[in-house]
């Protein structure tokens, strides 16, 4: 078992966000359509997350045009070229399997206090066009 774990050591990320359950997430996924590529964004809440070192995976689901959409990513994928912490949740489960039966204002999830000021000024912290538009 050791020797899987340092074989795969050189393929697990570096700089991964810090992100549990209940987050609500910015996912960019790398899609490959024959020669051209392209990024795909997909944002919900993060509802389960399981497994260790290069086989972890995590959960994210959101609802579009009043179907819920699940979409489960390998974090270590080179697929998965970005992860963005939008809000911290407040949550007091592993999983939020619960939230499957729950529509509208029943799936919520309630924020954590102080969160939202660390988020903006890391979201300022980025620079580029995105920082100069909000100062503006």
């Amino acid at each position: 078992m050791e020797i899987i774990n340092e074989i795969t050591q050189g393929y697990l990320k570096k700089e991964l966000p810090e992100f549990r359950i209940g987050d609500r997430v910015r996912v960019e996924e790398k899609i490959v359509e024959q020669d051209k590529s392209r990024t795909q964004i997909f944002e919900g809440i993060v509802i389960a997350r399981k497994g260790k070192g290069i086989s972890e995976t995590f959960t994210v689901r959101k609802i579009s045009h009043g179907v819920g959409v699940e979409k489960t990513y390998p974090i270590h994928s080179p697929f998965v070229q970005g992860i963005h912490v939008l809000r911290k949740g407040k949550v007091r489960r592993a999983k939020l399997y619960y939230l499957r039966k729950k529509v509208g204002r029943g799936a919520r999830i309630e924020e954590k206090e102080g969160i939202k000021e660390e988020v903006e000024r890391d979201e300022l912290s980025l620079g580029g066009e995105f920082s100069q538009a909000k100062e503006n």
